[in-house]
């Protein structure tokens, strides 16, 4: 009796545990990989994903995150994704007017608050190679809608025939650009290092969109 009793206490404990752990399991596991995906970039950086240290974080099985996601890569892909959408839906909250500049001006501002108030999703939206071996639809049709909120405004502020000649493309990819760069600058290690004037790097974001601005009045050459 005495070495009977021993193994079914650890049997109950177990069996216990395993109550236990399956009372505590994601409801939504595609939700919760995702999540735990995202927690585990933001602390080890994206070489450390896999979905085994995924499974581990949610307190499921090794296998139970490949029932949504076949590799590795589809949950990054997913979590690119996400970024995106987040982004477009930033920049579709932004305070909208009926001046074509004025509205441009404010999707410039929300660029870069995205930016600087989101770098990791930045990070994954624009730092990040897409992942091989995963499908892109779903990714290359969000990203795509997020460039397709700024060139809507460019139309609107040349009008449809810039759209239907592709100057609306164009100019897009000149904001595009600088609003990356500037965003790129202000988040970089050496601004503090630059010895700029007093108020430079107060004004800098209003002094680039008022430069954007003005270029954008100008005709381009070739246009």
């Amino acid at each position: 009796m005495n070495t009977v009793r021993p193994r079914i206490r650890k049997s109950a404990s177990r069996t216990t545990a395993n109550i236990r752990a399956k009372a505590e399991a994601p409801a939504d596991l595609r939700e919760a990989c995702v999540a735990a995906a995202h927690a585990v970039i933001a602390e080890q950086g994206i070489e450390q994903l896999s979905l085994r240290d995924v499974a581990r974080r949610l307190g499921v099985s090794h296998q139970a995150p490949y029932k949504h996601y076949p590799s590795r890569d589809h949950l990054l892909a997913e979590v690119v994704r996400r970024s995106f959408v987040r982004f477009a839906e930033h920049l579709d909250r932004r305070e909208r007017f009926d001046d074509p500049e004025k509205d441009l001006e404010s999707l410039g501002f929300e660029y870069l608050r995205f930016a600087l108030s989101n770098p990791l999703e930045y990070r994954l939206m624009f730092g990040t190679p897409w992942p091989k071996g995963a499908e892109h639809d779903a990714l290359e049709r969000d990203a795509r809608y997020a460039f397709d909120i700024l060139r809507d405004a460019i139309g609107r502020l040349h009008g449809a025939k810039a759209i239907k000649s592709g100057l609306a493309d164009r100019d897009a990819m000149f904001v595009w650009a600088a609003m990356h760069g500037l965003a790129g600058v202000l988040q970089s290690n050496i601004m503090p290092s630059l010895a700029l004037k007093p108020g430079v790097l107060e004004n800098a974001v209003a002094h680039v969109m008022c430069r954007v601005s003005d270029a954008m009045g100008q005709p381009a050459k070739g246009a």
